[in-house]
């Protein structure tokens, strides 16, 4: 009899261990993020080099203070990929990473895809928003727009604990 009570015991424990771990990855730490109407989407400019505001609507956001990869907005834009392809810096490499389920307007898998099969455009958003990461913004044909904030070259190396290489800023 006390056997089967240890092991509901430990039973129970991991079922509400795995409960608290899921919680805690999944909805805990996010926030909404407050639209300030005006420099929520930027994009950087080939002409200064600098993150400029473009027009946009529909501004959606979550961000959380326990890890700054996990920003992740959705808004549309009226301004066409010919004009935002001439005016601002694309982006290499660029990955989106996946958001939480209830986070429905961000489909990373759907953002990959059409970047990869060239239907959609991947910006600079601003480089080194916080060391080593940098905010990215893909925007697709039929105007809706994406951004999440992507570990950059300098980041992958020093967060892996070696020195920083040549062309990155000085560790903070």
């Amino acid at each position: 009899m006390v056997s089967r009570i240890l092991v509901l015991g430990i039973v129970m424990v991991s079922l509400l261990t795995g409960f608290a771990i899921y919680y805690l990855q999944v909805y805990a730490y996010y926030e909404d993020v407050i639209a300030n109407g005006e420099t929520d989407v930027e994009l950087v400019s080939l002409a200064s080099g600098e993150p400029e505001p473009i027009l946009y609507d529909g501004f959606e956001a979550i961000d959380a203070t326990s890890s700054p990869i996990r920003y992740r907005a959705c808004f549309k834009t009226e301004q066409s990929i010919a004009l935002i392809t001439e005016t601002y810096e694309t982006y290499e490499g660029a990955e989106p990473l996946v958001a939480p389920r209830w986070f429905d307007c961000f489909d990373a898998v759907e953002i990959g895809e059409a970047i990869d099969d060239g239907t959609a455009f991947a910006f600079l958003g601003q480089r080194n928003i916080e060391y080593g990461i940098d905010r990215v913004v893909a925007i697709m044909p039929d105007g809706r727009g994406f951004a999440w904030h992507q570990i950059n070259e300098c980041g992958k190396v020093v967060f892996d604990g070696l020195p920083v290489p040549e062309g990155c800023p000085p560790k903070p």
